[in-house]
């Protein structure tokens, strides 16, 4: 009998590994980041002990929550199991306005339950150029309530749990931030994958401000592929991309449950697919 339940923190590793084999790319060093967001968050079905079905459910605040991570072993499919774990999980966001990256073959299923398209968000993938530039940084501590700030004026919706960890450093996960006249103009986190190096999330006031920071991200990327997920809104910087050389090898669907957020004028890209 299948059992829903919280998802371990020793056991979302195995849950990663079951996304990098479905495609999606994860960071190698997303699990900490991920998990500290919202510890309850995480769920999990078992059969047997054993775990078969996985979902992440994230408030973020009190208003808004994110919808990730939904993943049924391929054999456990079909009998039910991951639909009444997402039933169970689902109940975690209450009130909330929930939100969702999903693929586009699946999203008759989420509007069945109460999810309405409202855009999509493509992967681009390529090299871009390297470069250096004066008015770039490296994050510091100070920085990181301005970087949630300006995260959440463009997306219409904070994630300041996940980013307090997200935008702090690691061997595998930089953040550069651009400053002018002394302020924070934009920035933007790179993380190593298991396939090439990840750019999200990025905010930049201006095109030629995230073209500075595409191409210092792609500096510390070295000699490997880049990845941005671009709301396919963003004209201007899908466009940069397609510049670039780079080519859209995944889309999603972005979907909400209640009333979806107001995004700024902001230039932006998805920090992740999981977590919004």
């Amino acid at each position: 009998m299948m059992k829903p339940g919280r998802l371990r923190r020793e056991e979302l590793s195995e849950v990663m590994e079951w996304a990098e084999r479905g495609g999606w790319n994860p960071g190698l060093d997303d699990a900490s980041a991920f998990y500290q967001s919202d510890p309850e968050g995480f769920f999990a079905a078992r059969i047997d002990g054993n775990l078969v079905a996985a979902i992440s459910v994230i408030n973020h605040s009190d208003q808004f929550a994110f919808l990730g991570l939904y993943i049924c072993r391929p054999k456990f499919r079909g009998q039910g199991i991951g639909f009444a774990l997402w039933q169970y999980a689902m109940q975690h966001a209450g009130p909330r306005t929930i939100g969702l990256d999903g693929v586009s073959d699946q999203q008759d299923n989420y509007r069945r339950s109460g999810f309405v398209h409202t855009g999509a968000t493509l992967r681009f993938e390529g090299r871009i150029p390297g470069a250096a530039h004066p008015d770039l940084r490296r994050v510091a501590p100070g920085d990181i309530l301005e970087l949630t700030r300006l995260e959440a004026a463009a997306n219409g919706y904070s994630k300041a749990h996940f980013l307090a960890e997200w935008l702090c450093d690691t061997a595998t996960r930089k953040t550069l931030v651009l400053v002018s006249a002394g302020k924070c103009a934009g920035f933007a986190t790179v993380r190593e994958c298991q396939n090439g190096f990840k750019v999200g999330p990025l905010v930049a006031g201006s095109l030629a401000d995230a073209k500075v920071l595409l191409h210092g991200v792609a500096e510390l990327a070295g000699a490997g592929p880049v990845v941005v997920d671009v709301p396919a809104d963003m004209i201007q910087l899908t466009r940069c991309c397609r510049e670039f050389g780079m080519t859209v090898s995944f889309q999603t669907v972005r979907m909400y449950k209640g009333q979806p957020p107001a995004p700024g004028s902001q230039i932006r890209s998805v920090a992740t697919l999981e977590l919004g």
